[in-house]
């Protein structure tokens, strides 16, 4: 028998076994398995409880403060118009994780399909690059009452602050669509298990079977855009706000000019702390389960303080708070 017949042969059988399990691997997956903390057995149904609580009183802070807001007219500005916008986007944003978190507490494996999956993660991180945004917007709004207030009307007026406001909507939602594309265009393998409590980026691009390079560096790119852009503009607004303060002569007027900015200044410290703890954190193997922990910090914790540091922390809204309880 021909030797070179018997190695074409050889390599032709090679190349289709080979093909053969390659198309195997990367078939196109229909649902994603979210474990979520299905390791936790007997603690599930408690924290099932705890954060079923939180995700309830998020939901009623925020829309508390929508309420208060729209009743009062005294709370009709530019600084309160921003904070409507803001605790929409906060009911939105739990609204979007912590359903199906609280799914995966009381079920091992909670399966979701791979469009829902999409969609999940593409109005997650929307959310997120719009709360960037907004912070950054209504940082510009503190500015401009602290450091220019004889302009602060004229500059701040009802379609300045709409056109701000559609442009933080607008940008937040068009900032995730290139790495959506690039995303869930990859070619996923046959494992589709998610050890986290949502479809996150790093879980979803670990299930690929292809090179991710592009979407990674597409998602550095994002980030650095969306929300390190906006992150540099609210720090440089606070350092010339803190600035102004620090040149006003009588402690009374500093004081009542700190605690317009007060609120905010927290909100943004927890909001861009947490995210520095989580992303900046080791992303090897065996921190995967702190990671998951650690998104509690944005998913759950930040969400759940907001409502109460804009209440507690801010004098016309519990005034206001007050009034309507009192009047009704």
């Amino acid at each position: 028998m021909n030797p070179d017949g018997i190695g074409s042969s050889l390599n032709s059988s090679i190349i289709q076994i080979m093909t053969s399990t390659k198309e195997e691997n990367t078939t196109q997956i229909s649902e994603i398995i979210l474990l979520g903390f299905g390791d936790l057995h007997g603690l599930r149904f408690l924290l099932f409880g705890i954060f079923l609580a939180i995700y309830v009183m998020t939901l009623i802070g925020n829309m508390v403060i929508l309420t208060v807001v729209s009743a009062d007219c005294s709370l009709h500005t530019p600084m309160y118009f921003f904070l409507v916008h803001f605790s929409f986007l906060e009911i939105g944003y739990t609204t979007t994780i912590e359903p199906i978190m609280l799914r995966t507490l009381l079920s091992a494996h909670v399966s979701i399909s791979f469009p829902a999956c999409a969609c999940q993660f593409y109005f997650f991180a929307s959310l997120v690059a719009t709360e960037c945004f907004f912070l950054a917007v209504m940082s510009y709004d503190r500015y401009i009452a602290i450091c220019n207030p004889l302009h602060y009307s004229s500059i701040m007026d009802f379609w300045g602050c709409l056109q701000l406001a559609a442009a933080s909507w607008v940008a937040g939602f068009l900032s995730p669509v290139l790495l959506m594309v690039l995303i869930f265009h990859l070619a996923f393998c046959s494992a589709n298990e998610i050890d986290h409590f949502f479809c996150d980026l790093k879980p979803i691009m670990k299930l690929a079977c292809t090179d991710t390079q592009v979407a990674e560096m597409t998602s550095f790119i994002c980030t650095t855009l969306f929300a390190l852009g906006p992150f540099l503009l609210t720090l440089a607004s606070y350092i010339h706000i803190i600035s102004t303060i620090l040149r006003i002569p009588s402690a009374t007027g500093k004081q009542r000019a700190f605690s317009t900015c007060s609120s905010h200044l927290t909100v943004v410290s927890l909001y861009y702390g947490t995210l520095v703890i989580v992303y900046g954190f080791p992303s090897g193997p065996q921190y995967e389960y702190i990671l998951k922990l650690l998104s509690l910090l944005y998913t759950v914790l930040t969400p759940s303080l907001n409502p109460v540091i804009y209440t507690l922390r801010n004098k016309d809204v519990k005034v206001a708070l007050r009034k309507l309880v009192q009047g009704k």
